[in-house]
């Protein structure tokens, strides 16, 4: 299809990059319009007045918001290969299942960032029990969840990783250890040498600088 595809998000934000993978995997065009989160713009209140935040995907005009979300969109939309879901609907449920999980026990390791003491203890601590059941049940013998080929699942669990690892360098911790978790470490660095995510990453020492000066801000702040 033709329609203009436009992908409203910021450079550091790992859930504008779970788009842009799904758009670079599936070999769809699209212009990328960075926002300034510190000062919004009215096309982004306009096309996300709820919750006024990144990554927004308009496509022929209309409004896509949260990220996995939008990749369920771009699956539907743009049915052709690579499959960011299987076919069949009880892989397609188990995927969604380990989607939710990720969206749902994902949100320890964005604390790590924002906490400090006990409340970063406890952060840290979900986090790693975050890791240990998808250790033990997310991966199959396959190279990624769903296979041969990185799905929706891979990109779900990707950005948090990489986040996470930002996140250790930030907090001077480290959680994702080889010998504790060897299939996930092992997953991972598959991810990461995909070519279509190794050419679209973050640069990691430029967002290791931002976050670091936003967690001092944050903390002076509190």
């Amino acid at each position: 299809m033709s329609e203009e595809v436009k992908l409203h998000g910021t450079w550091p934000s790992v859930f504008s990059y779970r788009v842009i993978w799904a758009l670079k995997l599936k070999g769809i065009g699209y212009d990328f319009v960075e926002e300034d989160l510190s000062n919004k713009s009215a096309l982004l209140l306009h096309y996300n007045p709820i919750h006024k935040k990144i990554p927004v995907l308009v496509h022929a005009g209309k409004t896509i918001c949260e990220s996995m979300i939008i990749i369920e969109y771009i699956e539907e939309m743009w049915p052709h290969t690579p499959n960011l879901l299987p076919t069949d609907p009880y892989d397609r449920s188990i995927s969604r299942f380990w989607v939710k999980f990720a969206e749902d026990k994902g949100l320890a390791v964005w604390r790590m960032f924002r906490t400090t003491g006990k409340e970063l203890e406890m952060a840290i601590k979900e986090s790693l029990e975050m890791l240990q059941i998808v250790e033990e049940h997310g991966l199959g013998d396959e190279k990624y969840f769903n296979g041969e080929k990185i799905g929706m699942v891979d990109i779900a669990f990707g950005s948090i990783l990489y986040w996470l690892g930002v996140n250790e360098d930030v907090l001077g911790v480290r959680l994702l250890e080889s010998h504790k978790f060897p299939r996930l470490h092992k997953w991972f660095q598959f991810f990461l040498e995909e070519p279509v995510i190794k050419e679209n990453l973050p640069d990691r020492d430029k967002m290791i600088i931002f976050f670091k000066h936003r967690r001092e801000t944050l903390q002076a702040s509190a």
